[in-house]
């Protein structure tokens, strides 16, 4: 009785078929990754910003602000600013939709801005804060952009 033998030459056919195949592919792959890099930004534009936009601004002292109003409290103690936010979406509100039908939603968006200096957990507190007066979306914004 003759002992069983594998038969080897169909699985080299297969296998010099796949190098050939890789051969003729792999010089199709881009060779280089080529970044489009975006210039350096013109400063001496001056930047409108839009009157809906909302910023709650951390200065180097904990003291909030909305926008240009002063006063707004502290970061631990940020109530002023949850109220005077939902006394002006409650504004808003009356002004987007004066029918009361509910069809339109009038802006929520909030930007905070502080200073990189500031810890963690003082945002983190007024995100809190922000939240409470029913802002959506809530964004950080960098300190150094108008």
């Amino acid at each position: 009785m003759a002992r069983p033998e594998i038969n080897v030459t169909p699985l080299i056919d297969v296998l010099l078929v796949l190098l050939i195949i890789f051969m003729v592919v792999s010089p199709i792959k881009p060779s280089a990754f080529k970044a489009k890099v975006p210039s350096e930004p013109d400063r001496t534009k001056t930047v409108i910003n839009n009157p809906n936009t909302l910023v709650v601004v951390v200065e180097a002292d904990s003291a909030l602000r909305i926008n240009g109003e002063k006063g707004m409290g502290s970061v631990n103690a940020p109530q002023r600013t949850t109220e005077r936010l939902k006394q002006i979406f409650a504004e808003r509100t009356v002004n987007y939709d004066p029918d009361g039908t509910g069809e339109q939603r009038a802006p929520r968006a909030v930007f905070i801005k502080a200073p990189t200096a500031v810890d963690y957990g003082s945002i983190a507190k007024v995100i809190d804060a922000v939240k409470l007066s029913d802002a959506e979306p809530i964004a950080l914004q960098i300190d150094d952009l108008n």
